[in-house]
């Protein structure tokens, strides 16, 4: 099996395989042919650098042509790719390279200061450098479900965030999500806006769409939703894929209207508001159709094409998906998920960052408990409710409490810090801080403000707490743990 074989070679040579709007608005068109060209270009320069079959690629590039010619140029040849959010600071690349050893990175030149900040243990290639498309690359290799394809990261609340890794079954797996709830045809344009670094893009941007025939369109500007409804008054889209807080924002603030062509418009990432459900289709009339999955299983939950969405459900098992609802949790039977992942870096699945993987298949080791509260309805219809753990989930980010308190503590004010999810109108929850100050401080707007901007400059900054609080002591267990649910309560 090998993606560009099976799926990318099979595309109608007739129509674009992908459509590229830049930030300044530059429009481009990229055939089926050139796109296999260049994803061969590419494997060539990182073979040249050095990548072994099985060695890790990281890339470090926004929504641009470059990004899907790399990641096509690994699944070509057999690397595995990690794509990471250019919000990145070089405190989590470092973290990054301590997990999976890349063997190369391919970054935006955009990201020069970061990754240079960040001291990267491996060769460095700048896109774009149009030297690259120049070379001769190597024909696709054959792969095994089992070869290791993807390594995604995942937020946790008791430690770093966790190498999630994906085989090369994930990728001919796509196929179901994308017929049963994107509503991909041949001969659509479909728009998925999820930015790379996150699964929802690796698998909804290209991947997903191609497996069916239908073009890809990747616009790489900042989310501004009045430019959003022009892209879409311009472009012929089919598909939409956005994330829950951009139809809010939409729906709040730009006044969305009837667009021709528009068929299909889906949700996923975080909970979707029943009134942003109703106000779009008074406004476009389209539900739109909501979806669930987690960075390890992909997507397993929708609502099926043609369906009219009750409020605020999540969907249904996606055909032949077994779940369950055991006291309140999800729960999943792996051997029915075409996507389910491999296991983690560290658990299951190890490397020797030379492209020699040890996988234990997490797939054979029993159900799998989700960590998120659903519960389910006489109809079959499940209802998210909240996360198990910690895990707040802001504009379809998915934020882990203790890196935002780790980076807090790196100011020399902060003695203690709690991060929480509080709610919000836009972005479904906004992180909140309660910080204890060292001796010698005092609480105030302008160290709150201090605090925010300190976050931003040490990590992502869409980690950082628009909401900061002082107090005198952090609400603890018997045995000295925090107790995170006592602040989100009050």
């Amino acid at each position: 099996m090998n993606f560009v074989t099976d799926v990318l070679r099979e595309l109608p040579g007739d129509r674009p395989a992908l459509v590229s709007i830049s930030a300044e608005g530059e429009r481009a068109e990229w055939s089926r042919d050139e796109c296999d060209r260049r994803s061969a270009a590419i494997s060539a320069a990182l073979s040249a650098a050095g990548v072994p079959r099985g060695g890790v690629v990281m890339t470090m590039i926004g929504s641009r042509p470059e990004w899907i010619w790399t990641m096509t140029g690994c699944l070509r040849s057999g690397f595995v790719a990690l794509a990471v959010s250019e919000q990145l600071r070089a405190a989590d690349l470092e973290l990054r390279y301590r997990q999976v050893h890349p063997s190369a990175i391919v970054a935006d030149e955009r990201n020069r200061e970061q990754i240079e900040a960040s001291s990267p243990p491996c060769p460095v290639i700048w896109v774009p450098d149009e030297a690259i498309w120049e070379l001769e690359g190597p024909e696709p290799v054959e792969l095994d479900a089992l070869d290791p394809a993807f390594v995604m990261f995942t937020s946790g609340t008791t430690g770093e965030p966790k190498a999630v890794v994906h085989g090369q079954r994930y990728v001919a797996g796509q196929r179901l999500q994308a017929g049963d709830w994107l509503d991909a045809r041949p001969g659509d344009l479909v728009w998925c806006t999820a930015a790379p670094g996150w699964s929802k893009s690796a698998r909804n941007v290209f991947m997903a769409p191609w497996t069916l025939g239908a073009t890809a369109m990747i616009h790489d500007g900042r989310f501004d939703p009045q430019e959003r409804l022009e892209l879409l008054d311009r472009e012929p889209v089919n598909v939409l894929c956005m994330a829950p807080t951009e139809y809010r924002v939409l729906v709040k603030r730009a006044r969305p209207r009837p667009v021709e062509g528009l068929r299909s418009a889906v949700a996923a990432g975080e909970a979707l508001n029943p009134e942003v459900l109703e106000d779009f289709h008074a406004a476009t009339g389209l539900w739109i159709r909501d979806g669930y999955g987690q960075t390890e299983t992909g997507h397993t939950v929708a609502h099926p094409p043609g369906s009219v969405p009750p409020p605020g459900a999540m969907g249904k098992p996606l055909p032949g998906v077994r779940l369950r609802v055991d006291e309140g949790e999800l729960c999943l039977d792996p051997l029915s998920d075409p996507t389910f992942f491999l296991g983690y870096i560290g658990e299951g699945v190890s490397h020797d960052g030379a492209g020699s993987w040890q996988v234990t298949d997490r797939r054979e080791g029993g159900e799998w408990r989700s960590g998120d509260r659903v519960r389910e309805d006489g109809d079959g219809y499940l209802y998210f409710e909240a996360r198990e753990d910690d895990i707040i989930i802001s504009a379809g980010y998915r934020i882990g409490p203790v890196e935002v308190e780790s980076a807090l503590l790196t100011h020399e004010a902060v003695a203690e810090a709690a991060a929480v999810g509080a709610p919000d109108e836009e972005r479904g929850q906004v992180v909140r801080a309660v910080i204890v100050l060292r001796e010698g401080y005092e609480p105030s707007e302008a160290l709150a403000t201090e605090l925010q901007e300190h976050v931003k400059a040490v990590t992502a900054p869409y980690k950082y707490p628009r909401i900061v609080e002082f107090a005198g002591e952090l609400p603890t267990t018997t045995t000295g743990k925090l107790r995170r649910a006592s602040l989100r309560g009050g």
